[in-house]
């Protein structure tokens, strides 16, 4: 960025400005194309200029955009029976983001805590988990490097380490004010560290004893990325609290908080609101996201795209070795290196690949649920030679 850019350094961005996109390509402003494995940090499920999405929404600017929460708003409607039916929840509050979805959360945790009588209630968060950078969800973020100098952060969370149940039956023995249990399914800023599956069922089942909420953050991992709307689906599991957002409006700003039982009843009105949360432009987008998917069959082919890539990226590195781990599930995979590997990024925009690094070591690939079986082999044709240079290259300093 030019010295004299008018913008706050929030940023180290690429040297690189898209003008355009069509289906998983990216274009610059050059006219080179970019095969998209990032999808605006999971957010572009339909990639780009899809026809179903582009004429929803250009219909829906000619209608109405925003129309405040004081009034009955029907998309509003349609789209949070989309998702208790999806879900098998009961009620939904939208918001514009994330962070405002999972700022929501910790609030409902917090009245929920209240109403039982506990005045100060504490919430259980991760090691390595990521809901934010509002002060809240700052402090309940799992990374000291970004929260540092924005101290003193918010009371009232206890940290565990990932799929150690039996820390957490440890602080329900030991911490009488705990109200809440909140989670990523899969953690993404964390290196795509997933949670099992047994994991999770032993966690619902200890927050059943406990009347602790089980709050599960799909922010990132949910929309059918891993294969099922829901990443925590996989386990079989339904939570009380489910905050969504990314690409649940493939590229318009949305946020949700999908919730039931008696966490869908602490709001009342007075209690929590939005200016522009569920907005009648963003409900169009969700719910054209949601049927696009349906038709499509965008979730089975993001299961097995997910695996196919997965294998390929195995074979590609048994050759050279450097490879710790590839996880994840369905279009949400972490390939683990055994070293740090942020060059990749340059690397890659240089092959014609859009793709990010995360927790130093892990490149975090996240497609457009769009991607076809050529796309998810041209990826693995790209990207393992680049892979392989990076673990053979002799470390710095050393000839």
């Amino acid at each position: 960025m030019p010295a004299s850019a008018p913008l706050m350094s929030t940023y180290a961005r690429l040297p690189v400005a898209f003008s355009h996109g069509d289906g998983p390509w990216l274009f610059d402003t050059n006219g080179r194309r970019y095969l998209d494995c990032l999808a605006g940090i999971a957010v572009n499920t339909l990639g780009y200029n899809h026809p179903r999405l582009s004429a929803a929404l250009r219909e829906q600017v000619g209608r109405i955009i925003h129309c405040s929460n004081l009034f009955e708003i029907p998309l509003q409607t349609e789209l949070a029976q989309m998702l208790v039916e999806r879900s098998g929840m009961t009620n939904v509050f939208f918001c514009n983001s994330g962070l405002e979805a999972n700022e929501a959360a910790i609030k409902i945790a917090r009245r929920h805590g209240h109403d039982r009588g506990i005045d100060r209630p504490e919430i259980v968060v991760y090691e390595k988990a990521f809901h934010g950078r509002s002060l809240a969800t700052l402090s309940a973020t799992g990374n000291p490097k970004v929260q540092k100098g924005f101290e003193p952060l918010v009371e009232g969370f206890v940290r565990v380490g990932l799929n150690d149940i039996d820390a957490l039956r440890r602080i329900a023995a030991e911490r009488p004010n705990v109200v809440a249990v909140f989670l990523e399914a899969i953690q993404g800023e964390g290196g795509i560290r997933v949670a099992d599956a047994q994991y999770l069922r032993d966690v619902r089942a200890l927050c059943d004893e406990t009347g602790w909420l089980l709050m599960i953050d799909e922010v990132q991992c949910g929309t059918g990325r891993t294969g099922k709307w829901f990443a925590h689906q996989w386990a079989g599991i339904v939570p009380d609290v489910m905050p969504l957002a990314k690409g649940l409006g493939s590229g318009v700003p949305i946020g949700a908080v999908v919730a039931r039982g008696a966490a869908a009843e602490v709001f009342q009105p007075g209690s929590h609101g939005t200016t522009f949360g569920g907005n009648p432009l963003a409900m169009c987008a969700g719910v054209t996201t949601i049927r696009v998917m349906e038709e499509e069959g965008l979730l089975e082919r993001a299961a097995h795209l997910g695996a196919l890539i997965q294998s390929g990226i195995v074979r590609g590195m048994e050759v050279t070795g450097g490879l710790v781990e590839v996880r994840g599930r369905g279009l949400m995979i972490g390939i683990e290196l055994d070293r740090p590997c942020g060059e990749l990024v340059r690397m890659a925009l240089e092959a014609g690949i859009v793709l990010n690094v995360t927790a130093e070591r892990v490149v975090r690939l996240l497609p457009p649920l769009v991607f076809e079986g050529a796309h998810a082999d041209l990826l693995v044709e790209r990207l393992v030679p680049l892979l392989q240079r990076i673990v053979t290259a002799p470390a710095p300093g050393k000839a």
